[in-house]
């Protein structure tokens, strides 16, 4: 049985399908089978960020109108056998769509896989109850910004409505040189705000932005090492958090920093 994991946020850029990308190929590179559902009906971001737009044959949305089924509609990763992808729909209207019916779809590849993680649309209108009421645990990706971390507090308020084994936050984009110079929420301010369990930090990283308009995943830059911290918390509930400030500490620290504000 699937661990079926809603990925959602408050508010849209705040790197959601991204992390959705690279959670589930740091899981699938180790193993497990995986896949990634973008649920986020008309928008199909997923498929464009894991590279394989030209290779969509179907999407959700012939899945559940009846015209194949579920795993034909799946795309396989290029690069990791244990990766599929079920992309969503170019353009629909998405009012068609019902939680049911995506329920239907993510309940029939259960007994495939061991993780489905669900790209969940922005906002907290019904595309994001449709994602939502497919899942049992959900990671809410927090940006360290006052709008993003209070539109989070609004989400995991809604998501107490539902029956969820688990939720979690993921903080992202996180600056460690502008945190100690003062100039930007530190993760442990996020966390007070939020009360929430802390799965992991993803930092600010111009090589994963970069990778992610041309379907590329994090590897060995800085965010590869957040990404596989962030994968053993999730799979073996460890509680270990990237150092996101290690860089910019000390007398080479402090040259970082001073050179990050120039550039």
């Amino acid at each position: 049985m699937a661990r079926k994991i809603v990925i959602t946020s408050g508010k849209g850029g705040v790197g959601k399908t991204t992390i959705c990308a690279n959670l589930g190929a740091r899981l699938a590179s180790l193993g497990f089978r995986v896949c990634l559902m973008d649920v986020d009906i008309g928008l199909n971001n997923l498929d464009v960020v894991m590279g394989i737009e030209k290779k969509v044959m179907f999407d959700i949305i012939d899945v559940i109108e009846g015209r194949c089924r579920a795993k034909q509609a799946l795309v396989q990763d290029h690069r990791i056998q244990s990766l599929y992808i079920m992309p969503s729909a170019h353009s629909y209207s998405a009012s068609n769509v019902t939680g049911d019916k995506i329920k239907e779809v993510i309940d029939s590849l259960d007994s495939n896989f061991d993780y489905i993680l669900i790209d969940c649309p922005a906002g907290v209108e019904a595309g994001f109850h449709r994602a939502v009421y497919s899942a049992n645990e959900a990671i809410i990706v927090v940006t360290p910004h006052i709008s993003s971390v209070r539109d989070a507090d609004k989400v995991l308020s809604i998501l107490a409505g539902y029956d969820l084994v688990h939720k979690s936050i993921i903080i992202n984009r996180i600056r460690g040189d502008l945190v100690l110079s003062g100039e930007m929420l530190s993760a442990e301010e996020i966390v007070r705000a939020l009360k929430t369990k802390l799965l992991g930090i993803i930092p600010e990283d111009d090589d994963i932005t970069a990778l992610s308009t041309v379907g590329g995943l994090a590897s060995g830059n800085v965010a590869g090492r957040a990404f596989t911290i962030l994968c053993e918390n999730l799979h073996e509930g460890t509680r270990k958090i990237y150092d996101y400030t290690m860089r910019y500490r000390g007398v080479f620290g402090n040259f970082r920093r001073n050179l990050k504000r120039k550039i």
